[in-house]
């Protein structure tokens, strides 16, 4: 297991893990683009509890690799979907964040692919 992996799944699970400690907290940012794509109030704690579980998975699958990787292709899923609600909203200049969210959780699988 090569060092850049480590720090990088652990970077990327901080990230998620902040952005789902976001919708718990129901941080401005976070709820009122929710609140613009349209996305119903009650999914709001499932969406923060599966950022939450990817996070915990990608940790996780530092020592046990299966459950890094269906937590990062969960999150790869999940982000996929955040773009499709950005693009359904036509909310074209949010496109970037759901992006910078999957960005590390795709680098990290890679590299532990690479490892």
């Amino acid at each position: 297991m090569s060092t850049a992996y480590i720090v990088v799944t652990l970077l990327a699970a901080a990230w998620v893990g902040f952005s789902a400690w976001s919708v718990f907290a129901r941080a401005t940012w976070v709820v009122e683009p929710l609140a613009d794509y349209r996305v119903p109030r009650s999914w709001w704690p499932w969406l923060g509890t599966a950022k939450a579980a990817g996070a915990l998975g990608m940790v996780a699958g530092l020592f046990v690799p299966v459950i890094g990787v269906l937590a990062g292709i969960g999150l790869v899923l999940y982000f996929a979907g955040a773009v499709v609600t950005v693009l359904r909203a036509r909310a074209y200049g949010h496109l970037p964040f759901p992006l910078l969210y999957m960005a590390p959780v795709v680098a990290a699988m890679a590299l532990g692919f690479a490892a």
